[in-house]
């Protein structure tokens, strides 16, 4: 095959004194690299704090220029169907649009219009948030801009019925260090989310989070703190290439 692939798991852990030393979720999660620059991200995502639990599946599809394409997502809370549902980036109409099913929406059909320049679709994965941290201009050394993304959910852990959503929101580039966590040591981009518009209506607390140094930037640790006192940690990792015999585990 021609493909790169990056695969691995994040825990989820908590601060909370009820849960501090205790995994409260977890993240599967793969980016396959085509050879055309495209790159297709896949991830399950299972949180059991706090109730009622939430289990989602996405599929994101982003073209040669990083540009959001395709978003599919699947949402079960509380071991019950929430809602499935399919986003689409039409660049040239300047169109986002919908196509979702849930037991409180029906059968739903959406159009928006984009309205300029997109950053991302926001897809609540990890690993998607870290992704997204590839918009930035590192030659503007720390710095923080605005980040545009429609997402199928406002809610921060992503637990409604898919339906559009635009979310507007601070992304700061803090600076480069060096993590070691259960997966390996590596060398990292400090970044930082900052709700200042409520995301969803209500105010997502600060979200710093460290991401690898090179062309993959997958997460490696992240910390938010506010009512949500939530952590998270990079604890497998694996890159395979065209022509690699096995795969490469780690940094």
């Amino acid at each position: 095959m021609q493909h790169r692939t990056v695969s691995g798991k994040i825990s989820y852990t908590s601060v909370k004194p009820e849960w501090e030393g205790r995994e409260r979720g977890r993240e599967w999660f793969a980016f396959t690299h085509h050879g055309d620059g495209s790159t297709i991200m896949r991830a399950r995502c299972e949180i059991e704090e706090p109730d009622p639990t939430v289990l989602r599946d996405i599929v994101y599809r982003l073209g040669a220029d990083g540009e959001p394409l395709d978003l599919h997502v699947h949402l079960t809370l509380g071991d019950d169907y929430l809602g499935t549902g399919w986003m689409h980036a039409d660049h040239d109409a300047q169109t986002v649009i919908c196509e979702s099913h849930g037991p409180s929406i029906g059968r739903l059909s959406q159009e928006m219009p984009m309205n300029g320049a997109l950053d991302g679709f926001g897809t609540h994965p990890i690993v998607g948030d870290g992704y997204l941290t590839k918009c930035m201009d590192l030659s503007k050394d720390p710095h923080r801009r605005n980040v545009r993304v429609f997402l199928p959910s406002p809610d921060h852990r992503g637990a409604t019925p898919p339906m559009i959503a635009e979310v507007n929101i601070g992304l700061e580039y803090v600076g480069e260090e060096e993590m070691t966590v259960a997966a390996g040591t590596f060398a990292c981009r400090h970044f930082r989310f900052v709700d200042e518009e409520g995301m969803g209506g209500t105010e997502h607390p600060a979200y710093d989070m460290w991401v690898t140094a090179d062309e993959d930037s997958i997460v490696v640790k992240g910390s938010i703190d506010g009512y949500m006192m939530n952590r998270y940690e990079l604890v497998e990792l694996e890159r395979f290439g065209p022509g690699d015999a096995a795969p490469q585990a780690g940094s």
